[in-house]
């Protein structure tokens, strides 16, 4: 389900998460990257089915690998911060079919694979030399008297850097594109994809990038990308390939949720009437219904999808949630636990579980709840939700120390260095010595002080 409440991620994609209601999403600093940040165990399941054999396929380890989901309208995937793939919820909800999901997946692969993000810095920094050099020269030539060739030489240096750079970054996204087309070819799946995408998502703009400044163009021009890949993608052995039964059911209810959780109750009924009776479309209209409070009709779509596949942990999931956000939390365990048990060691259903646990039976039901959020920590240490429900959970069995340990954890990973050295020292008091815990604070205490420190001193320096 999209996750409850459910905030993670952390300092190594520098991304900072607070926690919604039902659909998790989760702020990012940078305003150019994301609107946020969704978490969602079939969603990234079906994303982590498409993408692991192109990962294979390129020599990467997909543990290696992390992919999120952006809740963003925009039609985008990029790379970031490593071997990040992030992939918009618009360009999920663009796509006509899984093969052009996939092959945008296959270019974004193609972009670790080659080692661009790293390569992009160093022609960044290539470029600053004669952007400097010019701005040198224009210094020179006022100071020698010719004001308006100096100005002249200023003002052009940043265009000048920049052309250099776009260059480098036109041949990479091409590299990225024959690579991912060679991936495709590989995994047995045709490269017709990531061509339909192109050209019904970004090609009919093509006039729009025409007008801008070619220094401006990062990317090459998109029909000189889609006739490019072409070539190569008509004299595959696969490109007459479909899409699987089992990806194509995935998609289905990849876009169906989407729908249901982002769009408002009147627009997931225009696109999934009642008259429509597939799975997809109760499921979606089960998840609008559920966001406008209307509990009955959510549970009888719901109730339908279970009788018909009672081994789906998704189905099962989604009814825990929706007990629970409507205050029936013991009724909600049942639900959590058979998700678990049909997706076993899956951390955002371990975490439902934890909290249901928690919530419905308290100290009774906090022994079982630390246990599986000690699993999900460790699979995910930067998992700031699933820390503060370890900190309540602990605080539920007494063991105040530790409870504080987790809080301390919870806000280094969302970054909030002042709060983690806070809890941290206060654990230190609390925790035995010489023990991996009283360590872990100590840890936590030097490095968040150091951090708060360099942040006073920059703020002082304004």
């Amino acid at each position: 389900m999209l996750a409850t409440l459910f905030a993670a991620l952390a300092r190594r994609t520098g991304a900072a998460f607070v926690a919604l209601a039902a659909l998790a999403v989760v702020a990012w600093p940078n305003a150019a990257h994301a609107q946020g940040l969704i978490r969602d165990a079939e969603i990234e399941n079906t994303l982590r089915v498409y993408t692991d054999p192109l990962l294979v396929a390129a020599g990467l380890n997909p543990e290696d690998v992390d992919i999120y989901i952006v809740n963003d309208p925009s039609v985008n995937a990029f790379v970031s911060n490593g071997q990040n793939i992030f992939v918009h919820t618009g360009l999920i909800l663009a796509a006509d079919n899984p093969n052009e999901i996939i092959g945008v997946l296959a270019h974004e692969t193609g972009h670790i694979a080659g080692g661009h993000l790293a390569r992009s810095r160093e022609a960044m920094g290539q470029a600053m030399g004669p952007m400097l050099i010019s701005i040198g020269l224009g210094v020179l030539a006022i100071a020698a008297g010719a004001p308006q060739a100096g100005a002249a030489l200023i003002a052009g240096s940043q265009q000048f850097a920049m052309s250099n750079f776009v260059r480098h970054t036109q041949v990479q996204e091409s590299a990225a594109d024959q690579a991912g087309a060679q991936y495709l070819e590989a995994t047995g799946q045709s490269g017709r994809g990531l061509i339909t995408f192109f050209n019904t998502n970004i090609r009919p703009y093509e006039f729009m990038t025409r007008r801008a400044p070619p220094y401006l163009m990062t990317h090459p021009y998109s029909s000189d990308r889609v006739e490019a890949l072409r070539q190569r993608v008509e004299g595959a052995e696969h490109v007459g390939a479909t899409d699987s039964d089992e990806n194509l059911r995935r998609f289905r209810f990849m876009q169906a949720k989407l729908i249901g959780f982002i769009q408002n109750e009147g627009q997931t009924l225009a696109r999934y009437p009642t008259r429509d009776t597939s799975q997809p479309a109760r499921y979606a209209r089960a998840v609008a219904y559920y966001r406008v409070s209307d509990l009955t009709r959510a549970r009888t779509e719901l109730d339908s999808l279970i009788a018909e596949d009672p081994a789906n942990p998704y189905f099962q999931e989604l009814m825990g949630q929706i007990l629970f956000e409507n205050g029936r939390a013991e009724e909600s365990i049942p639900y959590h636990r058979r998700s678990l048990e049909l997706a076993p060691n899956q951390p955002l259903l371990q975490t439902n579980l934890a909290r249901a646990l928690t919530a419905a039976r308290g100290r009774d039901g906090s022994d079982e709840a630390v246990d599986l959020l000690q699993r999900v920590v460790a699979r995910e240490p930067n998992n700031a939700f699933a820390w503060r429900e370890l900190a309540q959970a602990r605080d539920l069995r007494g063991e105040q120390g530790l409870a504080e340990l987790a809080s301390a954890e919870q806000n280094f990973a969302l970054g909030d260095y002042a709060s983690a050295l806070n809890f941290a020292e206060r654990a230190r008091r609390s925790l035995p010595r010489n023990t991996p815990s009283y360590q872990r604070a100590n840890d936590i205490v030097t490095f968040a002080s150091n951090e708060v420190r360099e942040r006073a001193n920059q703020r002082g320096g304004r």
